[in-house]
């Protein structure tokens, strides 16, 4: 059976903590109304940038419950289940499923890198336990390993298998991938990396995974829809946004928690989160750090918390 896929931007939600098992279910309230507002596709809950490995099994399952409440149904919600434990996964698919959320995300359990065939059988044996349809994840900088492009189409024989979402910030890559998928018109190709998403949505994409999003969501769906509809001249007018966002709110830190570090910040300093506490082990930014962050933010094109686009 064939259906369309899913389209658009469709932010990958930070989780709003007061401490490393307390979620502020006010700051997610107004995360989510923001984005809704935004006009943002679809709302992704505990990937990478929602922290999901850092976050206990309870709290996790509390930002399924209380993510599903918030959004009644409004938007498409994916939920990120991805652990080293396939019986996790499972666990976390069931609460999704029990909320009415409408996909599953898994990225490739990490720890002993799998192989190819490993992989591939890995999802042969997961994807029929699970009770929504599943998106795979991409993201070989902290998993160690790539789904190659042949082993997405045979983990997608099975029609449960709907979408890709690909963080590897490698464009050749997706397009690989993208190409190899061609004869499935109805399985999603998103793409995580903002900084590229105008540019693989001009080549086929179906839409993005982007973390900015949280912050400035009318910016990320008007690229999307500039680059829909082939508007050249307005993409590269909104990349220039988008790259000044990125190189200043994303670098302040010195490792590689520093876009998490600064999303959060900036979100905090935006008035859509009370805190931008991090789970352990990374910590929020110092004052340094964060008037840094306030800088970037105020050489931003900013009138009344919205970006003038």
């Amino acid at each position: 059976m064939s259906h369309s896929p899913l389209c658009g931007i469709i932010p990958p939600l930070v989780t709003p903590l007061i401490d490393n098992n307390t979620l502020d279910v006010e700051s997610l309230e107004r995360l989510i109304e923001h984005l809704v507002s935004g006009g943002v596709h679809g709302l992704f809950i505990l990937g990478t940038t929602g922290e999901e490995q850092s976050l206990s099994y309870s709290l996790r399952k509390q930002m399924i419950i209380r993510s599903a409440r918030i959004n009644r149904g409004r938007l498409p919600l994916l939920v990120c289940i991805t652990d080293t434990s396939i019986e996790e996964s499972i666990h976390l698919a069931q609460v999704a499923a029990d909320q009415g959320a409408d996909g599953v995300v898994s990225a490739p359990p990490y720890y002993f890198a799998p192989g190819q065939p490993e992989l591939a059988q890995f999802y042969e044996e997961l994807v029929p336990q699970l009770p929504l349809p599943v998106y795979l994840y991409n993201m070989p900088s902290h998993v160690k390993v790539n789904f190659a492009p042949d082993t997405v189409r045979r983990i997608a024989r099975n029609p449960q298998v709907v979408g890709f979402k690909d963080s590897s910030a490698n464009a050749v890559y997706f397009q690989s991938v993208l190409y190899t998928m061609r004869e499935r018109p109805d399985f999603a190709m998103l793409v995580g990396p903002e900084e590229i998403t105008g540019e693989c949505v001009l080549l086929g994409a179906h839409g993005g995974i982007n973390g900015g999003a949280n912050m400035f969501p009318e910016l990320y769906v008007e690229m999307y829809n500039a680059a829909r509809a082939g508007d050249l001249k307005r993409i590269v007018q909104l990349q220039q946004l988008i790259m000044q966002i990125s190189t200043t709110i994303y670098t302040v830190g010195k490792h590689g928690s520093s876009y998490l570090k600064g999303l959060k910040c900036a979100l905090s300093l935006l008035g859509i989160i009370n805190d931008d506490f991090v789970a352990s082990p990374f910590y929020k930014f110092n004052p340094p750090e964060r008037d840094r962050i306030r800088q970037a933010l105020a050489a931003l094109p900013i009138e009344n918390g919205k970006l003038k686009l």
